[in-house]
This record gives structure tokens, C-alpha cells and sequence, in this order.
């Protein structure tokens, strides 16, 4: 299970709308008690894609993930995942996706339809990486706390 306030999936919805109709992608930080992650933080980051490929492709450069670990620690959390939209694509991970990511981390995708933000699902890799597993996405209102 992802934990995330809404006010965190508002932003990440903002960057998402911000980047249509590319895709947009980011860090979560946080922590992992359990089975339970709980973000409490993310970095978005500047897709390295290029230009012809925005739409329907993301690129995190090596650095830039170096430095999201680099961030996290400095904060006393984890890097615990990423995230990224689907321009008017459905919140399902893609084959692309699925050759990219690593297991362990969490991976949120947004969709967005005609520039508005949509659908928020989550997804964790499985060991072996045959496929995503969907993960339950807990979104708490900020206005509890």
C-alpha cells in the first residue's frame, strides 16, 4: 500500500497538466514501515525524453536519480518511488514501463485527458519482472491532520 495526501497528488496532478501533453515524472520520498509506504514528499524532475517522444515516453538521467537519493537521505527518508503521466493514455503501466522500472519502488501514474489530470493509480514491480502487481493507493485529506 502508497499512502499520499491529497494535497501530494494535487501537486503531482499540477505538474502533470503543466507538462501535457507530454508526460511529466518525478520522485516520491518517504517512508517504508512495513508494507505500508507513506510519502511525504516529491521532486519533480525534467524529462530528458526527446522532444518528438515526450508524449508517450519519460527519461530520468542517472544523475538526476542520484540526486533524489542524494535528497532523500539529507532529509532522513527514502527514495520510494516515481511518478509520471499518461497523456490521454489510461493509468496502466505500458511495455515501456515495464522494461524501465525496478522492483521495490512504487510507480504512480496519472493520467490526463485533454490536459486534465485523471486517474492516479500505483504499481510495484514484481521480483522476478514479469509485471506490475497494482498497488492500493491510500489518499488522506490534508484537512485531518
Amino acid at each position: 500500500m502508497i499512502v499520499i495526501t491529497d494535497e501530494k497528488i494535487a501537486e503531482i496532478n499540477m505538474y502533470a497538466e503543466l507538462e501535457y501533453p507530454h508526460e511529466c515524472c518525478g520522485a516520491l520520498l518517504g517512508r517504508v514501515e512495513s508494507e505500508r509506504k507513506n510519502v511525504i514528499g516529491i521532486i519533480p524532475i525534467s524529462n530528458k525524453r526527446e522532444p518528438e517522444a515526450k508524449h508517450n515516453r519519460f527519461l530520468i538521467q542517472p544523475e538526476e536519480f542520484l540526486s533524489c537519493e542524494k535528497t532523500a537521505r539529507k532529509q532522513g527518508v527514502d527514495l520510494i518511488g516515481f511518478y509520471h503521466s499518461h497523456p490521454d493514455h489510461p493509468s496502466f503501466p505500458s511495455d515501456y514501463d515495464l522494461e524501465h522500472a525496478l522492483p521495490v519502488y512504487s510507480y504512480v501514474i496519472v493520467s490526463v485527458t485533454l490536459g486534465k489530470a485523471d486517474e492516479v493509480t500505483s504499481w510495484l514491480l514484481r521480483e522476478d519482472r514479469t509485471q506490475f502487481d497494482k498497488e492500493f493507493v491510500q489518499i488522506l485529506n490534508c484537512s485531518h491532520f
